[in-house]
């Protein structure tokens, strides 16, 4: 097994010596994923070399101030006529996660994976994986600061946002020292960081309250007090004109009532599938619990989709949230 320097070292050269690479991170994006292919995109543009950057699913409104977020293509809207070799795979801890973007790579093509997810199964031919780092962003940050590259603001946002909404504001537990000492520099290169936690963390639409107000109304807790949840139907998005990125964050008001160890958040997609997002405080693996239904995450926060209907679903994994406990 390499250490984690050398892997930094293979994407190194990888990223020297090759071009027209394409980055995607995974389905339906959050703040890691869109900073970290930014900045992916950033480095590739100061080496002179040509990229797309790709995902599934709109990024959200509040990230569309980063450099070159506008060139970011949702491939649910706009799919490129052409196939790509090199591929650069960020914040996807499978290969599943990539969505639909896989049908854009080569069957040989050379796929470098760049992760931080305690689950990553490793399915790149080049692997720079940290379970370890707060977020993909941290990674990128060390793999950065390897080249003869000036930094600016730009870049320096784009990662301090990664790690922003990946610690929770530096709040999780995740927020190592490192982490701080990143924040510290990036804040060096001139990055505004309360200006951006008021954007990302503070800030709120008015779709977005009126979809916490319809999730809380379904908030149930179990009998013994360590297990909330919360769930939102199509129903509910349809009345509040909310939209996924208004989803965020919701997990957490189950996970912050006093004596819950487990918060869950059902979101119905549709009448036979269901997205589930787990938070832990510590003494569940949800890791492990989301990976048992095909998804996976960190030991603290983690996901997955399950088809069928959701009451079932609510059955299902609570009761497997209970035998954890």
């Amino acid at each position: 097994m390499q250490t984690y320097e050398q892997e930094l070292q293979q994407a190194k050269k990888f990223l020297l010596e090759h071009d027209d690479y394409l980055i995607v991170s995974h389905v339906q994006p959050d703040g890691d994923a869109v900073s970290s292919t930014l900045a992916v995109g950033w480095l590739l543009s100061r080496l002179g070399k040509k990229f797309t950057m790709i995902n599934e699913g709109v990024i959200p409104k509040r990230m569309n101030s980063l450099w070159h977020a506008d060139e970011l293509i949702n491939m649910s809207e706009q799919l490129p006529q052409r196939s790509f070799s090199r591929v650069i795979c960020v914040d996807c801890a499978d290969f599943e996660r990539v969505g639909r973007t896989k049908e854009l790579f080569t069957e040989d093509a050379m796929i470098v994976n760049i992760d931080h997810h305690p689950t990553n199964n490793r399915y790149g031919a080049l692997n720079v994986v940290l379970p370890d780092a707060a977020a993909t962003a941290e990674i990128l940050f060390d793999l950065l600061s390897l080249f003869d590259v000036e930094w600016d603001v730009e870049v320096a946002t784009a990662i301090y946002t990664g790690l922003l909404t990946d610690t929770g504001g530096f709040r999780y537990s995740n927020t190592t020292p490192k982490v701080m000492s990143i924040a510290s520099k990036l804040l060096s290169y001139g990055v505004n960081g309360p200006e951006i936690a008021e954007s990302l963390l503070e800030e709120m639409t008015l779709p977005q309250l009126n979809v916490l107000v319809k999730a809380l109304n379904t908030l149930t807790i179990s009998p013994d007090g360590k297990i909330a949840w919360v769930h939102v139907t199509p129903q509910h998005m349809l009345d509040t004109g909310a939209i996924n990125e208004d989803l965020e964050g919701i997990v957490n008001y189950p996970r912050n009532i006093q004596g819950v160890e487990v918060g869950i958040l059902f979101k119905q997609v549709n009448t036979g599938a269901v997205k589930v997002s787990l938070r832990s405080a510590g003494k569940v693996d949800v890791a492990a619990l989301a990976q048992s239904f095909g998804g996976g995450g960190h030991v603290r926060a983690a996901g997955c989709r399950i088809e069928g209907d959701l009451e079932d679903i609510i059955i299902q994994v609570v009761e497997r949230v209970k035998q954890a406990l």
